[in-house]
């Protein structure tokens, strides 16, 4: 019984006994404490702990679920998986266990010509709770004989949220595989013969204080009891298919056999071959859903999860002799193929899977040839050196300048028998990402410690915000801060922080920039040029005593830029509609990543797996200025977080709301969450006109707008710009693109003959300087600094030229060093005579690119290295020297 049809059945079942089926919901979880959504009953969560009323009172599911913590065992063991699906039949305080176990029951021992699974009844053994003696007079009802009725403790049949709320027993089902799997003796002897199929969990106690998963406190029982069951469809497919293990699944089995017949594998001949493979099929099937699901590799949280995936899969695929093959678009379509009967929409949005799955590819297989090479040359140094630990700063390296995953390091030295200094590493990401987290909270605090701001809370009380109505407010400063450290008064010249009561300027949050303005008092102005929240409920007015002494307690008028804040606040509509817009013409996976709204411009930041047509570009920005011709009202109200997702409101992911929200609509075309100030009705937007996008990371579009006056003075340089070049190339307007693509075309063609000329006049010295090569105890040393500009292809292709001309009995080496652009680079070349001798060009090319300042590496023939110190290469070329004698000695 294929996948599919498991799950058909399972939801037909129940459907046909009064269950609302319910689609899977998305993996990226709406629970903002999971990363995924890692069991069936996620969806379900509010329902069962009263935060919502349920829809329905009766529900089933089949629910994709992702779980990472044991993503390194993932291929090791057969049991391991990272994707699954669970299906589940749900009551919302509607039936019981007098209801829940007979249908479990029916289910799996009904025959399959009957809609069951045909489980053999004296095949089935069930656990139930130590003292639930309710659910085993059930189960002695429903057929099961008292012998094949074990009871379990806490740790294994009891079940609750980690947190208050509801609690109960479980009641489990388990498939005997026979003795061939194990001893005889039911779940509590052995649950490798004895298979766990199905769970039944009563939520019929409500739980108190929990403090594990064993010790908790029961408050009573709930007044509506529920129930939560799950069943693993992988799990169950491998018995139904008759197979040992999930590998060997119909979805799992056909992407492993795909992988295998790519890379000329054969599965169950090798060991490691086989951890390969596994890993492959599950990390494949789970990028694939994550991907469909609007995940995009990155390096946080879920896109991570899947980024490590992907790049697990691309270097087993290596392991297993891909090479430079890429192998993943076939792979990701086998998995579209194999799962797209139960979840359509992978066929459907096939290309974008493909479109993100084939960059990853791309982008990591660069990052793999380099980033081995570097791997390769600190191995053998360890190694020389009689060491079994890779060095916490080589693996950060490895990391922090080639993009080298800790993880992948960790594996790779696990096979070359070496461990890696992971505290080292740690503790200098630790350090990285302090001085990441102080540059960026400089900007927020200042040189303050932020308790000061704490302190200035406790004593006055949040700050009111007036400024979504009000430009000018009467105030009193409250706080005054000199150099990070609180003063009761600062005089003309003096750099301060102001914290008023209340106060009309917004500080700088949700992409827009902060209000400028000026305070006054009777004795003093204060011109602002900054405003930070540091501490939630603080807002502080950042800037310079013009005149006079301001004192903490005096009575201020403060007030601001109204024009700047006008501009910035077309900005910020501007940019909820063209959210909007990229949301219609790529679909809800262009989610919002970032923004800055400014004075008449702004920039967007969207998730999109690859570059944004040019005529996609043009629809947006018309749909956008069609709606400021329309002249929608903009409304701006307050309401609850749940109303808001009701009504379909845009959230930010990673933006941290309270249970009462602000939204912002654009008549009935925007509707976003938003603390930020806008304009009364969009046709104060005047005219939007989108400069262009690109890339600012992997899965990462920026779109560069203008707003308003901006916008027309833009057009109308632009109007003056293609005149002048119409006059200067004798051409129409219409005729420029054409023209222009004719001048370019000639002196890219000029630029290559010059590059050939280049190149011929470098290789030209070949035979001269292997004329002129140095004798080191029989071996022919060449060593060259190549002129300025000459291009690392060049420096490559002299460098073999100068070996080639070396009899294949006459050991040789050949290192030329130069520097492209601003940045040097060598390379080493060893003939087989010369690798004889024990010289390696990885070796020699790490030893120079340790002088330059910098790193690479290769194979024993052919090397490559770099560095960021172009003064150094005469060093760099003695250094080599030095150890070609040193070796040859």
């Amino acid at each position: 019984m294929e996948s599919a049809e498991i799950a058909r059945r399972f939801l037909r079942f129940f459907e046909e006994r009064g269950h609302t089926v319910v689609p899977s919901a998305s993996l990226i979880a709406e629970d903002p404490t999971l990363l995924l959504v890692n069991a069936g009953m996620v969806p379900f969560k509010p329902y069962f702990l009263g935060q919502q009323k349920p829809p329905y009172k009766r529900a089933t599911s089949a629910q994709k679920c992702v779980r990472t913590l044991d993503i390194d065992e993932v291929g090791k063991t057969t049991r391991h998986a990272s994707f699954f699906q669970m299906l589940g039949n749900f009551s919302f305080g509607d039936y019981f266990k007098e209801q829940a176990i007979p249908f479990a029951w029916e289910l799996l021992t009904s025959s399959e010509s009957d809609g069951g699974f045909g489980f053999p009844e004296e095949k089935l053994w069930v656990t139930v709770y130590l003292d639930d003696d309710e659910a085993i007079e059930i189960w002695k009802k429903t057929g099961v004989p008292a012998e094949r009725i074990q009871r379990r403790d806490l740790a294994d049949n009891y079940w609750h949220m980690g947190v208050p709320g509801p609690g109960g027993p479980c009641s489990e089902i388990y498939y005997d595989r026979g003795p061939e799997y194990g001893r005889e003796g039911g779940p509590v002897a052995d649950e490798t013969r004895y298979l766990e199929v199905w769970n039944n969990v009563f939520m019929q106690f409500q739980l108190g204080t929990v403090r594990s998963k064993i010790d908790f406190d029961v408050v009573g029982e709930l007044p509506a009891k529920s129930v939560d069951t799950g069943m693993g469809l992988e799990r169950m497919a491998a018995i139904l298919q008759g197979v040992d293990n999930i590998y060997e699944i119909d979805t799992t089995y056909k992407i492993l056999d795909k992988a295998a017949d790519l890379t000329k594998s054969r599965y169950g001949r090798d060991a490691r071959a086989d951890v390969s493979l596994r890993v492959v099929a599950d990390h494949v099937r789970t990028g694939v859903m994550l991907v469909a699901d609007g995940v995009l590799p990155s390096n946080e949280g879920r896109g991570y999860v899947l980024r490590r995936m992907l790049r697990r899969s691309i270097r087993n695929l290596r392991l297993l002799g891909s090479g430079e093959e890429r192998y993943m678009h076939e792979l990701t379509q086998t998995a579209i193929d194999v799962m797209g009967e139960q979840y359509p929409e992978l066929k459907v949005d096939a290309p974008q899977i493909h479109g993100v799955i084939d960059a990853e590819e791309a982008s990591f297989l660069g990052t793999l040839r380099t980033g081995t090479a570097i791997f390769d040359v600190a191995v053998e140094e360890t190694k020389r050196k009689g060491a079994t630990t890779l060095a916490g700063e080589q693996a950060f390296q490895l990391h922090d300048t080639y993009g080298f995953p800790i993880d992948l390091t960790l594996e790779m030295a696990s096979e070359q028998g070496l461990k890696v200094d992971e505290e080292g590493f740690r503790r200098l990401m630790k350090e990285q990402r302090e001085r990441a987290k102080a540059d960026a909270a400089a900007k927020k605090t200042g040189n303050a410690d932020i308790s000061v701001f704490g302190q200035i809370l406790e004593k006055t009380g949040k700050v009111d915000f007036l400024g979504y109505d009000q430009v000018t407010a009467e105030s009193q400063v409250v706080g005054i801060l000199v150099d990070g450290a609180s003063v009761p008064a600062a005089g003309a010249g003096s750099t301060v922080e102001l914290v008023l009561s209340r106060t009309p300027f917004y500080a700088e949050g949700g992409g827009q920039l902060a209000d400028q303005g000026v305070i006054r008092t009777d004795g003093a102005e204060v011109e602002v040029v900054d405003v930070q929240s540091p501490v939630g409920g603080v807002i502080v007015h950042r800037g310079k005593v013009r005149l006079g002494e301001v004192r903490v307690g005096d009575q201020a008028q403060a007030e601001i830029d109204i024009e700047r804040r006008r501009a910035i606040s077309r900005s910020h509509t501007a940019t909820h509609l063209v959210h909007r817009g990229f949301r219609n013409a790529l679909g809800e996976t262009a989610a919002q990543a970032g923004s800055e709204n400014s004075p008449g411009r702004f920039r967007f930041d969207f998730t999109s797996a690859g570059a944004v047509p040019p005529s996609v570009l043009r629809d947006v920005e018309d749909e956008v200025n069609a709606v400021l011709i329309n002249d929608l009202k903009v409304n701006a109200f307050h309401t609850s977080q749940a109303e808001a997702r009701a009504m379909g409101a845009l959230a930010l992911f990673g933006e941290k709301y309270g249970e009462t929200v602000r939204i912002v609509e654009v008549g009935d075309y925007s509707r976003e969450l938003c603390g930020g100030t806008h304009v009364a009705s969009s046709g104060q937007l005047g005219l939007v006109k989108v400069l262009g996008e690109a890339s600012i990371g992997a899965g990462v579009r920026r779109v560069e707008a203008l707003v308003g006056l901006d916008a027309f003075r833009f057009l109308a340089r632009e109007s003056v710009l293609v005149a002048q070049l119409s006059e200067q190339l004798k051409a129409r307007r219409e005729e420029l693109p054409e023209r222009i693509e004719g001048i370019v075309t000639r002196l890219r063609a000029a630029e290559k003959e010059l590059d050939k000329l280049r190149s011929a006049q470098v290789l030209a010295i070949a035979g001269e300087l292997a004329a002129g090569a140095r004798d080191l105890h029989g071996v022919s040393v060449v060593t060259h600094r190549a002129p300025d500009g000459t291009s690392a292809d060049d420096l490559r292709k002299l460098a073999l030229d100068v070996r080639g001309r070396f009899p294949a009995d006459r050991a040789a080496v050949v290192v030329v060093a130069g520097v492209p652009g601003d940045r040097p680079v060598v390379v080493a070349v060893v003939n087989e005579a010369g690798r004889g001798q024990g010289l390696k060009a990885g070796s020699l090319v790490g030893v120079a690119a340790k002088a330059l300042g910098g790193g690479g590496g290769g194979k024993d023939d052919v090397a490559q290295g770099g560095g960021a110190r172009p003064e150094a290469i005469d060093e760099a070329l003695d250094a080599v020297r030095q150890a070609i004698a040193q070796t040859l000695a």
